[in-house]
């Protein structure tokens, strides 16, 4: 197998068991709270621990990568993540169970933005695409996915299955990291900036830990306002820092460049809808339309079909058509088909309802494996590994956003309603989720048509 489709596959396995772990254990919560003792809302806090651990340490993510070597951070993250797993299946109590999702959480942290700035040092700048093609797949079947895995294992197996499942993954992965991982070790050990990375920690575990606490509200909601006020004070508290600091733990200057700049906002502000929608429907189809959560996962799972389709056609369509107008379109369109889906009704046919999902899939898969290469046309190999860093960090925090902004909507709307939860609270949510969304299409559409094109191999003379 070329190294353009090995490196990765390896990498994509261990981001797959990653993304699909942080949306597995919803399906699971009221098995494990019932064994563990307690109730399935306080459980959520372990849902809010493991995304606060992404937020705290993805900032230093880059630093590791820069010190110790890439290829290094990233075995020893699965390997971090295998015994956090652990640490889960033999949890016995409430607290037990959130320390461990958290430590489960820092491996975590490494193993996206490091796994990513891997492929890109390995990978030629016109072969970016492909390869972030195969890495983008897991990203978007392992949210659809996960609850159906996660109901199936808990159902028929037990709860601690969806965290034992790990362990021969992990290892497989640190194995086949080690083996065919062929990545220059490149190492620039600048200082590291502790004082930034208390700033850059209070700031965005407590925007994360708010945006959670407001859109699943395991503790009173005051409490999520609060930690999101002092996030965003010590977010403008790290700017000031960054422009005063010589060797930031993240630099805000890499923002000069056009095209990483694009990627940042227009992929952060489509994302809202996309973060929003595992959220929204599976809800929708089971309180709004009375099906059973399998019912409900077989048809969102199409999707992920739609995701995989998607890598047989991406690299053509931005060769022959460009980043600016193939991402332009992919966020215009994929934003209306998410608000379409505040079109679904209880009549509405099942194969209607897949195929909004197939095609919304290929045109979410199609935009990120774009916007993700596209910001990384003008960045640098020396600045990669702060770029990761950043671009993890937008990812958790939009998808985060999402969630909180269709969870406030539903709340609001349903208040004013008289608090009875209806089909019509949905739909507004996915009307509004989907038009920002959709927004993100002027991003790309102003950029200039030529616009990564070193990237896309994409030659804007030729006949159309």
């Amino acid at each position: 197998m070329p190294p353009i489709r090995v490196t990765p596959l390896i990498l994509a396995v261990a981001l797959f068991m990653e993304q699909m772990d942080s949306t597995v254990i919803a399906t699971s919560l009221p098995a494990i709270a019932a064994d563990i003792g307690t109730e399935p809302i306080a459980l959520k806090l372990a849902l809010t621990a493991y995304f606060v651990a992404l937020a705290i340490f993805i900032p230093v993510s880059g630093w590791m990568a820069d010190r110790f070597g890439a290829k290094n951070i990233f075995r020893l993250a699965i390997f971090v993540f295998m015994l956090g797993s652990l640490a889960c299946a033999f949890s016995f109590s409430l607290e037990t169970f959130v320390f461990s999702r958290f430590f489960q959480g820092i491996g975590s942290s490494m193993m996206t933005p490091v796994g990513r700035l891997l492929l890109v040092r390995s990978t030629p700048r016109n072969e970016l695409v492909s390869a972030m093609a195969w890495l983008t797949i897991p990203a978007l079947v392992a949210p659809v996915t996960g609850p159906l895995i996660g109901g199936f294992l808990t159902t028929y197996l037990s709860w601690h299955w969806i965290f034992w499942i790990n362990i021969p993954i992990g290892i497989a992965g640190i194995i086949l990291a080690g083996i065919f991982l062929q990545v220059p070790d490149e190492r620039t050990p600048r200082p590291v900036d502790l004082v930034g990375f208390f700033i850059a920690a209070v700031a965005f575990a407590g925007m994360v830990f708010g945006l959670s606490v407001v859109s699943l509200p395991a503790l009173p909601i005051i409490y999520g306002y609060l930690t999101l006020a002092i996030g965003l004070t010590a977010a403008c508290l790290y700017l000031l820092h960054a422009r005063k600091t010589k060797y930031p733990l993240l630099d805000p200057r890499l923002f000069r460049h056009k095209l990483f700049r694009a990627s940042i906002t227009g992929g952060s502000l489509f994302r809202i809808g996309v973060g929003a929608v595992p959220f929204l429907l599976p809800l929708m189809l089971q309180l709004g339309f009375g099906l059973n959560p399998f019912q409900s996962g077989a048809i969102t799972f199409v999707s992920a079909i739609g995701a995989i389709m998607s890598k047989f056609i991406a690299e053509r369509i931005f060769a022959r058509f460009g980043f600016p107008r193939v991402l332009g379109f992919a966020a215009l369109f994929g934003g209306l088909l998410i608000a379409a889906q505040g079109l679904f009704t209880a009549e509405t046919s099942v194969p209607v309802m897949m195929t909004v999902l197939i095609v919304g899939g290929v045109l979410r898969s199609i935009f990120f494996t774009g916007t993700n290469a596209i910001g990384y046309a003008d960045i640098s190999d020396e600045e990669a590994s702060q770029a990761t860093a950043i671009v993890a960090v937008g990812q958790q925090l939009s998808v985060a956003f999402g969630v909180a902004v269709a969870g406030a909507i539903i709340e609001i709307s349903s208040t004013l309603n008289g608090g009875q939860l209806t089909l019509f609270d949905f739909q507004i949510a996915f009307f509004a989720v989907g038009g920002l969304s959709a927004l993100a299409g002027l991003i790309y559409f102003r950029l200039p048509r030529d616009a990564g094109n070193n990237v896309s191999g994409h030659r804007t003379g030729h006949r159309e």
